[in-house]
């Protein structure tokens, strides 16, 4: 099968031949429909933090056909469509059993979906709605990460919140804010390429990045924000972050941030905030996510800007290490 392959730190995806994949007693075969191209990728194959392997293949936002079943695997059947929750546990753990395979202690995080064919375990594997498209189910994964970590912060109705960071994390995380019945949703970024799909999606403001951004922000959400939620991942933004928010409120940061960063430590004290790390989520918040995009009619789609072929994948990951209008590009493996 052709597949897009990681050859090495800073070097563009290779496209090549590769074995069809064999599942095991309790996989399932997956023809590949849709995979997201996902920030965290483009971190992996730049960064030696995390240590990826050369010959490793990329890409865990995906959802697809079920073409082959291993002797044990249950619940599935060759024809259905499923998406994938990529985060594969031992299965019977604690953590694994109470929905939460992110914190067993054999989880990994899964690719594959850059390929024509990918495996997963049957327990990963959420079946489609016939309302639910292959491409929206590719679009659950990073929806439910924005989820988490609105969750994990406590947002209340009415809640005045600032997302620093208009990438698909960012604007998915105003999705579920304006859903859960914030007040006001500012959107800030140095660029202005996503300022009318924010809108869309659900914040009742964008503000470019500027020097005197902390005013601006104020005025457009009427205050200072309750929660800031930190969608970027650079050093300098957390700094940033504690200008912003109002004292006592809450930073999120969903941010992937490899580099060593710092701030004022009496800043914070002096506010009293609360700094709430957010990685990965539930199997209850993939649900929540997959169930909000049954239909084909939620704003949460919009998120999708493009889509390319498999074979277009190397130059279009490279394409987006450089911010432009696209939001989440999906790969077509067919």
């Amino acid at each position: 099968m052709r597949a897009a392959v990681f050859r090495a730190l800073d070097q563009p995806l290779s496209m090549e031949e590769v074995a069809d994949p064999c599942p095991s007693a309790n996989e399932v075969v997956i023809r590949v429909g849709r995979c997201g191209i996902c920030g965290s990728d483009l971190h992996m194959t730049r960064e030696p933090a995390f240590g990826l392997a050369p010959g490793s293949v990329l890409g865990h936002e995906f959802a697809g056909e079920v073409v082959g079943i291993g002797s044990a695997a249950v619940g599935l059947a060759p024809g259905d469509h499923v998406a994938v929750a990529p985060i594969r546990g031992c299965g019977y753990c604690p953590s694994c059993l109470n929905g939460e395979p992110a914190w067993c202690q054999q989880m990994y995080l899964q690719g594959g979906g850059y390929a024509e064919y990918a495996l997963a375990t049957d327990r990963q594997c959420l079946k489609l709605p016939a309302t639910t498209s292959t491409e929206e189910g590719a679009l659950v994964e990073p929806l439910a990460v924005a989820l988490h970590g609105v969750t994990l912060c406590g947002l209340k109705a009415g809640d005045r919140v600032l997302v620093m960071g208009a990438g698909p994390i960012g604007l998915a995380v105003a999705f579920w804010a304006q859903r859960q019945g914030a007040a006001r949703i500012a959107v800030s970024d140095l660029n202005p390429f996503q300022s009318k799909l924010a809108l869309q999606v659900g914040a009742t403001a964008f503000v470019q990045s500027t020097s005197d951004v902390v005013a601006t922000v104020n005025s457009a959400l009427g205050g200072p924000p309750d929660v800031v939620f930190d969608c970027v991942g650079k050093p300098g933004v957390l700094a940033e972050a504690l200008e912003h928010v109002k004292p006592r409120g809450n930073i999120v940061i969903l941010g992937l941030c490899t580099a060593l960063d710092s701030f004022v430590p009496f800043r914070a004290v002096q506010k009293e905030v609360k700094f709430i790390t957010s990685a990965y989520f539930n199997l209850a918040e993939y649900r929540t996510a997959l169930d909000v995009l049954d239909g084909g009619n939620s704003a949460a789609k919009l998120l999708i800007t493009g889509t390319v072929p498999l074979t277009r994948l190397p130059a279009a990951f490279e394409e987006l290490r450089q911010r432009t209008f696209q939001c989440k590009v999906m790969v077509r493996p067919d």
